[in-house]
Formats: structure tokens, sequence, C-alpha cells
């Protein structure tokens, strides 16, 4: 019996291991509205596997509920990196329905859009606190990053003490700033990119393979 015993635990034990690295990390794409970060998790996405995660708006808000798209398989010098990708609402500290009228929506279409964009914020942090192991932080080169939202969630990312790989999106702008965000946050490394344009994502997939790998 005590070999049938140590057998049975054995095979438990590899099939355990064997499980448990076949398991693709879910990594969060995180940022404020408007970053890119539906485009970059679609540009992705479409690289990898063909199919896109979610429409792409220039009117704030457009991801109101979290998205997944499952086993994504980077391949970066012969080792392939599975992932789950995590396309979540942008962090705001308020939403505020008029800011939609500007885009000539109905206010009854204002209001429910603000309401079910608040809804996805809290969904975010919940993701943040329970459900990713490691976070890509996407930010809007052009704009400031030194914000309350950004420093927050940065904070709690680093609380959690889960990897962050933080990109300098919109690099195609002209009043892009990628330092402005490396000296806001010198303590992380800080990757350019377009996601619009596929700028530089050679070197975006390489350190995903190595900071999630």
């Amino acid at each position: 019996m005590g070999l049938l015993t140590n057998l049975r635990d054995s095979i438990s034990r590899a099939a355990s291991t064997l499980f448990s690295e076949e398991d693709p990390k879910r990594i969060g794409i995180y940022g404020p509205p408007n970053a890119g970060k539906t485009t970059l998790a679609n540009r992705i996405a479409r690289d990898w596997t063909g199919d896109a995660v979610g429409p792409e708006s220039h009117v704030p808000h457009e991801t109101r509920r979290a998205r997944r798209k499952e086993n994504v398989e980077i391949e970066r010098d012969g080792k392939k990196v599975t992932i789950d990708i995590v396309d979540t609402p942008g962090v705001t500290t308020k939403v505020d329905y008029t800011e939609f009228l500007e885009h000539d929506m109905e206010k009854d279409d204002a209001v429910r859009r603000s309401r079910e964009a608040t809804e996805g914020v809290a969904e975010a942090m919940h993701w943040l606190r329970e459900d990713v192991d490691g976070v890509i932080y996407v930010l809007d080169s052009a704009t400031d990053p030194f914000t309350q939202v950004n420093t927050m969630l940065i904070g709690i990312i680093e609380s959690q003490d889960l990897p962050v790989l933080i990109l300098a999106n919109k690099i195609d702008l002209e009043e892009s700033s990628v330092q402005r965000i490396r000296n806001a946050y010198p303590q992380h490394e800080t990757i350019p990119l377009s996601a619009l344009e596929g700028d530089n994502m050679d070197e975006v997939y390489d350190k995903i393979a190595e900071y999630f790998g």
C-alpha cells in the first residue's frame, strides 16, 4: 500500500505542476480613459490570434465592461508565452454625463453611458485586487501622466506586488513626450509605442515575454 500511495502522490504532484505551468497568466490592461487600451488589446490579439477584443472609439469610456481574450500565445526568441488579455474600463475619479454630450449624444444615452462607465471603474478595480497576475499600464504620451488616478493605480499595483509594464502610447502624435512619463514614474521601465500604427510593437512583445513569461 505504501508503494501505491507514494506512486499516487508522485503522479498527483506531477499533474499539479504540469497544469499550473500551462495555466495562462491573466494580464490586465489598465490606464485612464482614451489612453488606447483597447487599441493595444486589439493590436496584440490580432497579431497573435487574428481576432479583435472589442470596439475602439474616440469617445471616452467606450469600454465599460472588462473584456477577456484567452490563450494569446506570443513567441519570442524561440520561446512561447501564453497569456489571457483583460481589457479593462478606463479608471477615473468621476464620470460626468455632460462630457458625452460633447460627442452629439442624447442626454438619456449620455446618462446611461456615464452610469455604465462608473460601474466599469468598480469592475476594473475588482479585477486589479482579485483577478490579475500582472499589469500593462497604458498612458497617453501626449498628456500629463502625473495625475491622482495614475499615481493611485500604480501605487495599488505596487502594493499588490504585481509585475507592471508601463507603455507610453501615441508616440505618433506630435505632442508626444515619452520622457515625461519616465520622469513621473522613474521606478518603472517605460516602453514607447503607437498601438494605432503598430510602431515599436516588437519591443513591446519582448517586454511582455520578459515580464510575464
